[in-house]
Order: structure tokens, then C-alpha cells, then sequence
């Protein structure tokens, strides 16, 4: 019998059409996180059964030392924890609870990996997934959702395609989301903009300070041929952040520091006490962040606190403090103060940070009399989630040997 092989597009479908569980029930922000967390684990157990399989054969059937042998695999995964053992438990009272027990499973065999990745959802939540029966129609409908779809790596199409799959959820929730989509996604079309800009190369350190759910950071990784380079990142939303590091699992680039928390106020990616330099920095922040200096007001009273240069031990904000309702140029700061010596950093920001006056016109002319704008290229309207004004890609360094800057 030939067992005929999953292409992308089917994948795809498959999974979005799995949704159906949960929409009209709850909105596609929230649930976005539950399908994704069950086709990671569907994946995970499908790989992990198909190469104990092959380890059955290669070891003529030698339980123990087949056992012994996938302790030494990339990823290790117990009976409990797997998804054939949870879709057999689906119509039990406490389906949501055998489903967390098993993720923890997950988390304590791979500690050094997924510590902490599904600390922020919770497949037993009455006050998201309601009461007991609905909650557990929910459950039941998703697994049975999932049961058929045949993830073994021998069954796939192609290398990449469940993290392909993972990054077309993650995009077809982010359109749904509309512009808070914008918060966690960046479209395919910029990732692939950004990174050809930035040129990363072998043994860079590759960095994006608001790193969403890991697009940017995969896309411009494979621009590395060789695959040597090391991946940091750091997000603000508990989930998204989750999120990134199964994305960076998915396309095993198991070895990205992803860390969370805001970058702008607690940046993590320190060395001597001192910010972290990078080759390449890319990123697509919040557009216009309002408040984003209130991580550095402590105690105090957000609403009579006033951001000042002395604040910051990294001393990002010398050339000028950003306006409080507009942090476009505070992540514009803190990434050129996190660049390398002949380092490339790519940017996404509003259309707006050409021109505000203030004290964004203080840092941009001293950006530009330090010669280290060297690129600006327009990008057309509506390509963000239900953001109508036009974006701008921005190619920085800080070696140009012109003093032009080119507006594309």
C-alpha cells in the first residue's frame, strides 16, 4: 500500500479548517493559541513515533535499547505526553486537565528547550473555554480535528512544511485579528524585504527586540546558507512570546534566545552589564507605541510621570527623549544602541517619523548627521492588518561609506 504524501496547501487547509471548533465561540486571538499548541504537539508525537518506529527496526525490535537510544534525540516525548495518548483520553470528564498534565510532560523532557512555552494557556479555563460540557465539546471536536491529519516527516512534502504551516496560522490569525494582528505578525512580503536588506552572514548574531511570534527571525536566519548563525529575540506578550519559541522549534533553531519582558524598559540580552551588540538587527515594533516609557516609572504615578535621559542605565536617549505618546523612535534608539561595529539593522515604521517635529526631529538629525540612515523605502497602504497609513522599511548601518541616503 502507498501511502500518498501531505502537500503544503493540504496541510494548510486541514489545519485552518480545524478553527471551526472555535469560531463564533470565542474570539480568534484567544484561540489562535489552542490550535497552534495542538498541531505542535501533533507534530512533535507524530516525529517521535515514526523515529522510535525506524529505531524498532534498526534494533530488531530491542525495546530497552531503543529506549535508551531516543533519550539521545533532539526532542523527547513520554506516552503521556503524546497526542495519540490524549486523543484516547478525549472523552473523559477532565479531558482539559489531561491535556495540561501532558504538556507539562512536554516541558520537564525538554526542559533546556520549552521551559515555561505553555505556561501561558490553559486547556481547563472555564472563563475561556466555559463550562465543563462545553469546554470539553470544544476539546473533543479539536482533537478529532487533528486525529487524521498525518504529520510523520516521511508523510511531508518538503522539509519545512509544518513550520510553513505554523507561520500560515499564525498569519491567516493575525488578518483575522486585524490591526492587533500587526502585534505578533509581520507579513511574509516585509520579513523577506528586511532580510535581504540586512544581509546576514555566516556566524552573525542576529537580534530582533520585538520578535512577535518569531517571522522576522526565521526569515532572515535562512538567509544565513550554512545555517550559522545564533537567534535573539525578546517579547512583551506572554503568549506571543510562547509562540516565537515553538516557531523557533518548528524550524529547528533550537538553540534561539528568546527571552520576555520590555525591551525597551528591561532589556535581556546583556553582556558586562552592557547592552548586547549584534550583527543584524531587524524589527517591526509597535507602530507608535503610546506610554512607552512606563516601565521606567516604578512605583510612581503613570499619569504625572515624565520620561528623562537619566533613567536609563544603557543610555539610549542622549540624541532626545520620544514623545510619550510615540515610542517609534525609542525601539529606533535602543537597536542602533544594540548594533554591532559594521553592523545592518532593518526597520518597519509609520509614515510619520519622517516629518513630527519635537524632539523626534532632534534624534532623526542626529541620526543623519552621524550618517547611519542609509535606505528608506516606501511600502504600500493596507499591507499591515487594517492599517491604512503608509509603513516605511529602513535600512541602518553603522558603516556607510556615503553620505546619501537613498528614498525608494
Amino acid at each position: 500500500m502507498v501511502n500518498n504524501k501531505l502537500s503544503q496547501e493540504e496541510v494548510n487547509a486541514t489545519l485552518w479548517r480545524a478553527c471551526d471548533t472555535f469560531r463564533g465561540k470565542i474570539d480568534s486571538a484567544i484561540y489562535k493559541d489552542y490550535v497552534l499548541v495542538m498541531l505542535f504537539n501533533k507534530y512533535v508525537s507524530d516525529m517521535y513515533k515514526e523515529h522510535k518506529e525506524q529505531m524498532m527496526e534498526r534494533y530488531n525490535g530491542d525495546a530497552e535499547m531503543v529506549e535508551r537510544q531516543m533519550r539521545y534525540e533532539r526532542f523527547v516525548l513520554d506516552e503521556r505526553s503524546t497526542f495519540d495518548y490524549i486523543y484516547n483520553k478525549r472523552n473523559q470528564a477532565n479531558v482539559g486537565e489531561i491535556i495540561n498534565m501532558a504538556l507539562e510532560h512536554v516541558e520537564e523532557e525538554n526542559k533546556t528547550k520549552l521551559r515555561g512555552v505553555f505556561k501561558n494557556i490553559d486547556f481547563n479555563s472555564e472563563s475561556i473555554l466555559g463550562n465543563t460540557k462545553e469546554r470539553n465539546t470544544m476539546l473533543k471536536n479539536l482533537l478529532e480535528d487533528f486525529v487524521d491529519l498525518d504529520l510523520r516527516p516521511s508523510r511531508l512534502i518538503g522539509e519545512d512544511i509544518i513550520g510553513n504551516a505554523y507561520e500560515y496560522m499564525i498569519g491567516n490569525f493575525a488578518s483575522d485579528a486585524g490591526k492587533k494582528g500587526g502585534e505578533f505578525f509581520t507579513p511574509s512580503e516585509v520579513s523577506e524585504l528586511l532580510s535581504r536588506l540586512v544581509k546576514p552572514e555566516e556566524n552573525d548574531r542576529i537580534y530582533d527586540p520585538t520578535c512577535g511570534s518569531g517571522s522576522l527571525l526565521v526569515k532572515a536566519f535562512n538567509k544565513v546558507p550554512n545555517g550559522k548563525a545564533q537567534i535573539y529575540g525578546q517579547e512583551r506578550n506572554g503568549q506571543t512570546h510562547s509562540l516565537c519559541r515553538m516557531n523557533m522549534f518548528l524550524h529547528k533553531i533550537d538553540d534561539a534566545k528568546i527571552e520576555w519582558g520590555d525591551t525597551l524598559a528591561n532589556p535581556k540580552h546583556l553582556e558586562n552589564d552592557k547592552l548586547m551588540k549584534f550583527q543584524v538587527v531587524v524589527a517591526n515594533p509597535p507602530f507608535s507605541l503610546d506610554k512607552w516609557a512606563s516601565g521606567f516609572a516604578g512605583e510612581g504615578n503613570d499619569k504625572t510621570f515624565k520620561m528623562e535621559e537619566n533613567l536609563d542605565p544603557y543610555k539610549r536617549f542622549s540624541w532626545g527623549i520620544p514623545p510619550k505618546s510615540k515610542g517609534d523612535f525609542a525601539f529606533v534608539l535602543h537597536m542602533l544602541h544594540s548594533l554591532a561595529e559594521g553592523g545592518r539593522m532593518g526597520v518597519v515604521l509609520p509614515h510619520g517619523v519622517l516629518f513630527r517635529g519635537g524632539s523626534e526631529k532632534t534624534i532623526r538629525k542626529q541620526i543623519i548627521d552621524m550618517n547611519l540612515l542609509d535606505v528608506v523605502i516606501g511600502l504600500p497602504a493596507n499591507l499591515f492588518f487594517l492599517v491604512q497609513e503608509y509603513q516605511l522599511a529602513f535600512y541602518y548601518s553603522s558603516k556607510i561609506e556615503t553620505k546619501k541616503i537613498y528614498y525608494l
